[in-house]
């Protein structure tokens, strides 16, 4: 049974504003505790506080920071660098409100490699294809 605290959250749970530690937000966000390790290397707009022996809490605004980026990486077709590039040309802030919003996230310069890679003409494939079927035939 449930038991809910004045302030609606169930009693025993962290408040809103509370620090998560890395295995509560990796669980948050179903993602291995080494992704998010990975992620402050890349990203350093994470900064985690560090306490005794080097345990990492994690302040709220880096939950949604995570989360964001998350999405941009796993959903969105974003890499690490476009991530980079998006937060730089449209900044953080910005870019997260988008996120966290559902808005469509794009670049104003192009789409990201990832992105721009899924959307290949592919006719030179297809007359590479041809000329391979007539080397074979030649071939056989």
């Amino acid at each position: 049974m449930d038991i809910n605290d004045s302030d609606g959250r169930v009693r025993g749970s962290k408040g809103r504003d509370a620090f998560r530690t890395i295995s509560e937000v990796a669980d948050e966000l179903d993602l291995p505790q080494h992704v998010l390790r990975f992620w402050e290397s890349k990203f350093n707009q994470i900064k985690p506080l560090k306490r005794g022996g080097n345990r990492r809490y994690y302040r709220p605004d880096d939950v949604i920071l995570l989360t964001a980026i998350k999405k941009l990486l796993h959903s969105d077709g974003y890499t690490i660098k476009g991530v980079q590039k998006l937060f730089k040309a449209q900044g953080l802030k910005a870019t997260i409100d988008q996120v966290i919003s559902g808005e469509p996230v794009a670049m104003d310069h192009g789409h990201d490699v990832a992105v721009a890679a899924l959307q290949i003409d592919t006719t030179k494939i297809d007359r590479a294809l041809v000329r391979l079927k007539t080397i074979r035939s030649k071939l056989s």
